[in-house]
């Protein structure tokens, strides 16, 4: 022996004995908790109901008529009249109308500001002294042709129709009658460059921007003020060209344009718009986006006569443009119409799956030309199972069968579970 000890037999036995007796323990515990949970587990019941193998949808019927497509596109506001006014005459400005400030509202023909006159009066004068001293020189010239006629009385008979011109002066006078044109061409040029050095608005303006004041000394040419029309604002907009057959252009008085809707939901009240009419093609395309541009209309722009909110000048805007009439066409929304151009039609309580010939599309419906008729059932709700023949029910069928004779496939599940 190497003098470790060795347990005895009856200790081994005892070990062995509780190692049983534990285990045991243990499976006695485990199978006292599953008889538990199976006499505390909820039953499942059934409930007697008939579920419903159709699927629940909704439709709207549709009817073929003709329609105005409305395109919707983005444009820039612009002036109908913008121009840099400059003096016609040269001077000092000593006086500058309250009015003319930035921002202000103008009426044709108001006082902006005054050049100094007292040049422009003086050259009047001066223009109107020679102006009588060439008439005077006409009365004494035609005193003297009184004479000469008199004279040429008494050599009756002995001059010729050549010398009888000169004889009676007739050359003196005529210059003198040019000397006294001229001078009153001149005295109406002093007194236009005068009147001149008053400058007013030339049309019903706005004021953008001023660049003189009191003391500036200006000459023909240079800038005064910045002013833009208020009678009307132009938008130029983008339209793609495929787009443009369904735009009338009231190019002719007797022709009036597609009319426009304006919003500008960025800054303008809920609800609110602006209306204009499409005047023009402007025969470029845009450089960048390779877009057909429009010119349209649009009167009283700052709202002066109405209660239509202002336009703003080189705002980007949305304008929503009515489209010629599309005649014997189905409208529905963008969104029923399925891939590859099909529509899903609900017919004697089944799923047909028709291809239909688009005419156009605007922003929110498509024109159908083929593939719908009168009454048509158009299915609106999106199926989980698409096939042709797939069996359906309208919504308002199901609701009346609710009276305890049937119930809808939501209800027959929660009963089950």
């Amino acid at each position: 022996m190497n003098g470790v000890s060795q347990p005895s037999p009856l200790r081994r036995a005892f070990r062995i004995v509780g190692n049983l007796v534990i285990c045991l323990g243990i499976l006695a515990a485990a199978g006292a908790a599953i008889v538990w949970i199976n006499r505390t587990e909820p039953t499942a019941e059934r409930i007697t109901a008939t579920r419903q193998s159709a699927a629940l949808v909704e439709t709207i019927t549709v009817q073929r008529g003709t329609y105005a497509p409305r395109l919707v596109v983005l444009g820039t506001v612009q002036a109908a009249q913008d121009i840099v006014l400059s003096p016609r005459v040269g001077g000092q400005v000593i006086e500058l109308s309250p009015k003319f400030v930035p921002g202000a509202l103008l009426r044709k023909g108001e006082v902006l500001l005054r050049i100094d006159p007292a040049d422009f009066e003086n050259a009047v004068s001066i223009r109107q002294s020679e102006l009588e001293q060439a008439q005077a020189s006409l009365q004494i010239e035609q005193g003297r042709q009184n004479v000469a006629r008199r004279e040429l009385a008494l050599l009756q008979g002995t001059i010729d129709e050549t010398n009888r011109a000169l004889v009676l002066r007739q050359p003196q006078l005529a210059s003198i009658r040019a000397e006294v044109s001229a001078a009153e061409a001149a005295v109406e040029r002093a007194k236009l460059d005068l009147e001149r050095t008053t400058v007013l608005a030339p049309f019903d303006a706005q004021i953008l921007s001023r660049s003189v004041n009191v003391g500036s000394q200006v000459s023909p040419g240079d800038e005064l003020a910045q002013l833009v029309g208020i009678k009307e604002y132009w938008i130029s907009a983008a339209v793609p060209v495929r787009n443009l057959q369904w735009v009338r252009f009231g190019e002719t008085n007797d022709d009036e344009g597609s009319r426009v809707t304006i919003r500008n939901p960025d800054s303008w009240p809920p609800g609110a718009v602006r209306h204009g009419r499409v005047a023009r093609m402007i025969g470029t395309l845009d450089q960048q986006t390779r877009l057909a541009r429009i010119l349209v209309t649009v009167p009283d722009p700052l709202g002066q006569a109405s209660d239509g909110p202002p336009l703003i000048l080189d705002t980007l805007i949305q304008t929503e443009i009515e489209g010629k009439p599309i005649r014997e066409v189905v409208r529905i929304d963008r969104e029923l119409i399925r891939d590859s151009d099909t529509v899903w039609v609900m017919k004697d309580n089944k799923l047909e799956i028709r291809e239909t010939e688009i005419a156009f599309r605007d922003a929110e419906h498509a024109y159908v030309r083929q593939g719908l008729e009168d009454g048509d059932e158009v299915v609106v709700t999106t199926l989980a199972t698409v096939a042709e023949g797939v069996g359906l029910r309208k919504v308002d069928d199901a609701s009346q069968g609710r009276d305890g004779s049937e119930l809808n496939e939501a209800s027959s599940e929660e009963s089950a579970e």
